[in-house]
């Protein structure tokens, strides 16, 4: 076990690196060790060192002079001279697909928010459409990413050097359905139906006319059908054909946290505790996963934690289940779940700084 570490963090500005400040700032073993916050910075505010956090999230002004932290001019240098032991990445997809291994090849441990390393299968990775400079290097790099979700990869990710944190769409799908399907009760020949639905901060920071407030309040919409790219990491992760499942994201007027109803049929008749028993035997040891026996988790529930909530309901035959899936998609569903592999990797009590 490592007592500290010194972390950066690359990404700041956006609202999954809003909440990953918070949390590392607030970290028991970080104590004393702020993360170095880097990115672009524009000659102005590089001439004063930088902009201070504090105009960048106000939020995160607080009595210990965290909001004077400054997100600095980016280099590999700076991140060197600083001694960056463990670099979060919340940047772009082909922004990370360019610097991991770079970062790899300078002795850091990454922690990538982006969708650059989370898919083994070509085919699935195809939606990035990335164009690797170094196909070769790009490859080696991939072979030694590990699919950030300690619920399922908890032995992978200790000692990890490059752990490609999950979607925020599939890590609410995958933990609601894994635990079944490894369990031999699904009869995927009727296929699983998962239909998911997120508030607005799941599509970033920058403005569009998708998430523009006239669009988006007062409305509920589909999209994504059959091309969103969180497609792949449920076929990966739970082990399913693309004809087995069918994923529709659907964009919520809230700002934040994600609800996926999840249908599924039984190969043989289930009773309540015969299900229920599945998830608890699974999710022994995992304190991020709170299963509700009596009622439905809600996105007002999980909304603000890093908990990842799971219900459901069963048919009178037996035969058939509806799951209710809960999380907050910028904690759970990426900073939360970053700072829960941080503490994976490294030794750390699995909840720490999380709770």
């Amino acid at each position: 076990m490592i007592d500290t570490v010194q972390t950066a963090v690359i990404g700041v500005t956006g609202y999954a690196g809003a909440e990953l400040a918070r949390l590392l700032l607030r970290h028991p073993r970080l104590k004393n060790k702020p993360p170095v916050f880097a990115g672009r910075v524009n000659e102005k505010d590089a001439a004063r060192g930088g902009v201070p956090l504090g105009e960048i999230h106000p939020q995160l002004v607080d009595s210990k002079g965290n909001g004077a932290l400054k997100q600095e001019p980016f280099s590999w240098e700076l991140l060197l001279s600083r001694g960056v032991d463990v670099l979060f990445l919340a940047t772009p997809h082909e922004q990370s697909r360019e610097w991991v291994p770079e970062a790899m090849a300078r002795g850091l441990r990454v922690i990538d928010l982006s969708g650059a390393w989370r898919l083994t299968e070509a085919t699935n990775r195809a939606v990035y459409n990335f164009k690797d400079a170094n196909a070769e290097l790009a490859a080696a790099t991939q072979a030694q990413a590990v699919y950030g979700m300690p619920e399922l990869h908890r032995a992978q990710i200790a000692g990890a050097r490059l752990i490609a944190n999950p979607g925020c769409y599939a890590t609410s799908v995958i933990l609601a359905l894994r635990p079944l399907v490894a369990a031999g009760l699904v009869d995927l020949t009727h296929g699983i139906v998962a239909d998911s639905k997120s508030g607005v901060s799941g599509a970033g920071k920058a403005p569009s006319a998708k998430t523009h407030y006239m669009n988006t309040a007062g409305n509920f919409s589909a999209y994504g059908v059959f091309t969103h790219r969180h497609t792949g990491e449920l076929l990966e992760q739970i082990g399913l054909d693309a004809n087995e499942i069918i994923f529709t994201p659907h964009l919520l007027p809230i700002p934040r946290g994600i609800l996926s109803t999840l249908y599924v049929h039984f190969r043989e008749p289930q009773t309540r505790a015969s299900v229920a028993k599945v998830y608890h035997e699974f999710f022994a040891g995992s304190p991020m996963v709170r299963l509700y026996d009596k009622e439905l988790p809600q996105i007002q529930y999980s909304v603000r934690t890093c908990y990842e909530d799971i219900g459901f309901q069963l048919a009178a035959d037996g035969r058939r289940a509806v799951i209710v899936s809960c999380l907050d998609n910028l904690l759970k569903g990426a900073a939360g779940q970053a700072v829960q592999n941080l503490n994976v990797m490294l030794g750390w009590p699995e909840a720490e700084g999380l709770e």
